[in-house]
C-alpha cells in the first residue's frame, strides 16, 4: 500500500476513534414491529447492546418446544440498513434463521405446530452495518486506533470502522399468542476480534452469533 494513502487512512482511524467510531448506528423502538408499543428503554442495560426491552415473569423451564418463524428483514421508513444491498440483507437473514435454529435446538425441539409447552420466536431484522475495509483491519494496530480499541474492549464497546447488526427478538407463548418478552438489540463483536473485522459482512455475522448465544441465555 502506498505510504501516503495509509497514513491518511490512519489519520481518518484517530478522527473515527474521537467521534466514537464513522459507522456506528443507534437502535430505535422500530414502529412498524408490532411490539414496538409495548417496549420501553431498558436502564438496566449499561452497554448499549439492548436499549429497548418489554419482559414478563415467564417460567422459561416449563416450555420444551418452539416455534422459529421465518426471520422478517425489516422495511419500516425507521430501518437502519443504509445503503446495504438487498442481497446482503438476505444473507444476513439467511445466516440468522440458521444460527438461531441451531441454538434452540440445544434446549428445544423444533415443531411447527402450535400447542402447549410451545413458545414462538419471531427475529426481525432492522438494520445492519458493513466492515469498512482495510482501514477496520489496520484500526486493531495503529497506535490511536489500538488505544481507542483496548479502551472499548475494556468495556465490552464496539471497535473502530467494523460492523455490526441490529435486530427485534418477540417471544410468544405458542398456544394462546401472548407476548412473553420483547427486545431490540445491537449486536457487534468484541473490539480485537481480528477475523470479524475481515469481509464485509463479518462483523454482523459474530454479531448474530453473540446475539444468539444472550437469547439462549436469556431462556435457561
Amino acid at each position: 500500500m502506498d505510504r501516503s494513502i495509509a497514513m491518511r487512512g490512519l489519520g481518518t482511524l484517530a478522527l473515527c476513534a474521537v467521534v466514537v467510531g464513522c459507522a456506528s448506528v443507534t437502535p430505535v423502538p422500530y414502529s412498524e414491529m408490532a411490539s414496538s408499543a409495548y417496549m420501553a428503554p431498558d436502564a438496566s442495560d449499561t452497554s448499549g447492546r439492548v436499549p429497548y426491552r418489554y419482559s414478563t415473569s415467564a417460567d422459561w423451564r416449563s416450555y420444551n418446544k418452539v416455534i422459529l418463524d421465518p426471520v422478517v428483514i425489516y422495511r419500516g421508513k425507521d430501518h437502519q440498513f443504509g445503503d446495504m444491498s438487498d442481497k446482503d440483507k438476505a444473507t444476513l437473514a439467511a445466516y440468522m434463521q440458521n444460527r438461531f435454529a441451531d441454538k434452540l435446538r440445544s434446549r428445544f425441539a423444533l415443531v411447527t405446530a402450535r400447542g402447549p409447552n410451545t413458545l414462538r420466536v419471531r427475529l426481525t431484522l432492522t438494520g445492519a452495518v458493513t466492515n469498512t475495509p482495510v482501514l477496520g483491519t489496520l484500526s486493531r494496530f495503529d497506535v490511536a486506533g489500538a488505544v481507542y480499541n483496548g479502551v472499548q474492549a475494556a468495556r465490552d464497546g464496539e471497535g473502530t470502522l467494523t460492523g455490526s447488526v441490529i435486530y427485534g427478538v418477540e417471544i410468544f407463548d405458542a398456544s394462546t399468542s401472548r407476548l412473553l418478552s420483547a427486545y431490540v438489540t445491537k449486536q457487534y463483536p468484541g473490539a480485537y476480534d481480528i477475523k470479524a473485522s475481515v469481509g464485509s459482512l463479518a462483523a454482523a455475522t459474530a454479531g448474530i452469533d453473540k446475539g444468539a448465544d444472550a437469547f439462549m441465555a436469556q431462556l435457561n
